[in-house]
Parts: C-alpha cells; structure tokens; sequence
C-alpha cells in the first residue's frame, strides 16, 4: 500500500512538473497545449483575464489575415513567453489602440476563446441578440477649412432599429475604407456596449494620390458569438485639403553623382570607365539614335501623366532604387501632380553618355509649385539612353 501511495505521489509529481510555464509554439498543437498549461496554474479569475490578454494580442498585436494566420503570428510573439511577459504586452498593445483594458481590472470582455470556440455558453456576455448594424457618420476636427477627420459609430439595433442595450462583451469591430473599389486601410477596437464611440478616421491617414473624386466608401464589421453583422456606406466626402499629400523628393543639391556613367560636361570624351587614361580609347556600343533629351522631355512627361512605370523603365539610376521605391506616394515621383518643362538642353554627349540640363516646375498633389534646375546623367544601354544620376541645382 506504501509503494502504491509513493507511485501515486510520483506519477502525479512528473504530470505536475511536465506541465509548461511558457509558451511554445513550434506548431498549433503545442502552442493551445502550452496556453492550456500556464492557464491551469492560475485563479479563475487571472485565466479569465490571460484568455483577454491572448485575444487583445491575436486581435491587435499582430498583423495577419484570418484566424489561422492571426494565430500563427501570435505564436510568434508570445514563443517563450510567460504569464506576466504576456500580460504587460496586452496592456501596451491596449493602450496603443486606446482599448479600455487593463490586465489588473476585472474581467470584461466576456469569455474569449483566440481557439475559435464560437459556440454561446450560459450567460455568454458576446451573444447580443440583434438583428442588424448601423452606422453613424459624423465629421469632426474642422479647422477653418473643412473638417480633418470622420467619426464613425456603429451600432447594434433591433428590428424596430433602436439599439440595443448591453455592457461587459468585447465584440471585435473592424473598419475598412476604400476608394474607387481599393482597400486603403484597416483599423480594428473593441466594442464593450452600446455606447461605443467608434472610429475617428483622420484625412491625414489616407493618401490623397489613392482617393478618386475626393469620395471614400466605409465596411464596419462587428462580431458577436452567434452572429457577425456587416454594414457598408459608399461616396463619403473627405476634405481633399487634408489627405496625406507628401512633399516633392528631396534631393541634396550639394552631393555631386559619382556614378561613373556620368560623364564630365568639361570633358564629353573622356573614359569614364578608365579616367585617369588619356590615351584610353572607349569601348563603342551601339550608337543610339534618338537625342539624349529626347529621353529626359518623355521622362518629364510620363511623370507629369502618371505613368510612372514607363517613367522608371526609362532609367537605371541605382538611387532611386526598386520601382516601389520611384513611384512611392509619400517619398518618391509617385507624390507629383504634374510637371511643366520650360526648357531642355543637351549640355554634353558622347556615343557612351550624355548629360542633359532641364528647368521645370512640379506640382504636388496637394497644389504646391516647385520650380526646379535638374542635370541628367544618361547612359548608352544597348542603343537605348537610360537616365543613370539625377541632380537638383541651386
């Protein structure tokens, strides 16, 4: 009988001891196992508040497209982690989406599976009977030239359309905005009643270059236990003053190019591959057939237009980079309106390289003119002429 009762104690020392204080998450299986875990060595009311802080941080502390992926990359996180790492993340995931969650306040957001169990359970907090989603849209922040940002308020109502009443849930509420058809963003809260104060979708946010006819199309998504509810508002005004307009590139007009593509406008027949070779005689590839401004004025124009991939294919300047890069709204080409050339002038050419003086003036997107004095290097790619450095002058 001793033996027996030392077996027991032994049996039930080593199930003690496998169980995990961290998470792991090698794969799904081990990641739910883990969590379960940590979750059974704490108080029901710290697991309530665990199962908050997993779904505060699978909802919005990670970036990733449905529940599966969302899992995974909370998996990612949170490796490693223990039960107070995981709590003091929560809190700062919280208070960087203004969530009303703390980990030391009581439990409010009902019973949160980040497991995918949807099914309602005996006084479940997140099962609102309802029977549709409105939508409240008000503009705010006017500043003497026209409001800066929408308030938008979602409401759960019932078939009479007057909302309904309820407190403690923690339904998942997802705004997206479009314009034109494209996705332009995606925020996400939580809604804990009624009297939820929704999404305030600043102009600032939103890129001007991306909205057509200044008119934004709005989804709110709430999820309940039982239900989720869809509603949609299409051709909202914005303020096209105050969308996101980025600045013309900046380019310091005191750095000289060193591409060795770009020749010397005081010596056009100089080897640039071998300066320092009088004698050196270059290399003479196809000659091109077309003036070298010729490819800077078709350039301007495609700029000017918007035709930023015919703009980027004529180039191979290694410092604007990736055409993502070139065409950014916010950084790059992709942030000018238009472009008016005033003159152009080869300034020296050779069958390898060309340089090409331009002055023009560039519009932004949100109306500001810029005059500008630029150089372009050009260089010979297979009888073609490519621009390989571009500089601003004073």
């Amino acid at each position: 009988m001793k033996k027996f009762s030392f077996l027991l104690i032994l049996s039930l020392l080593l199930f003690t001891a496998c169980k995990k204080d961290h998470v792991d998450a090698t794969n799904t299986k081990t990641l739910q196992s883990s969590i379960n875990d940590m979750a059974s060595s704490l108080p029901t009311i710290k697991q309530i508040k665990f199962n908050e802080a997993l779904y505060i941080l699978k909802t919005f502390g990670v970036e990733a497209d449905g529940d599966i992926n969302e899992l995974k990359a909370l998996g990612q996180l949170i490796n490693g982690k223990k039960v107070p790492e995981i709590m003091a993340m929560a809190d700062q995931v919280a208070q960087k989406n203004g969530i009303e969650w703390a980990s030391t306040a009581p439990p409010s957001l009902g019973e949160m599976n980040i497991f995918g169990d949807e099914k309602a359970k005996e006084s479940d907090p997140n099962d609102i009977k309802a029977n549709s989603l409105s939508i409240i849209t008000r503009p705010t922040g006017d500043n003497g030239e026209g409001a800066t940002a929408i308030q938008i308020i979602p409401r759960l109502v019932d078939n009479a359309g007057t909302p309904v009443a309820f407190t403690g849930a923690g339904l998942e509420t997802t705004l997206e905005v479009f314009s034109n058809g494209v996705k332009l963003s995606t925020a996400k809260n939580l809604m804990q009643d009624n009297n939820f104060k929704g999404f305030n979708l600043k102009f600032s946010s939103i890129p001007a270059s991306k909205v057509v006819d200044n008119k934004i199309d709005i989804t709110v998504t709430v999820k309940t236990t039982a239900k989720t509810f869809k509603m949609s508002k299409i051709g909202l005004d914005v303020n096209s003053s105050a969308l996101n307009v980025p600045a013309p590139p900046k380019v310091d007009s005191t750095v000289v190019n060193q591409n060795p593509a770009v020749i010397d406008p005081n010596n056009p027949n100089a080897n640039p591959a071998n300066p320092t070779d009088p004698n050196a005689t270059p290399a003479t590839p196809k000659q091109p057939s077309a003036d070298p401004k010729a490819t800077v004025n078709k350039f301007l124009n495609n700029v000017s237009s918007q035709n930023l991939k015919a703009a980027f294919d004529a180039s191979s300047n290694p410092s604007w980079g990736s055409y993502e890069s070139f065409s950014n709204p916010t950084s790059g080409f992709g942030s000018i309106k238009n472009v008016s050339v005033k003159n152009i002038t080869t300034n020296a050419s050779n069958p390898n390289n060309a340089s090409v003086n331009a002055t023009y003036d560039v519009t932004d997107k949100n109306g500001r003119v810029t005059s500008l004095k630029a150089t372009f290097g050009l260089k010979n790619v297979n009888g073609d002429w490519k621009i390989s450095s571009y500089k601003i002058n004073p």
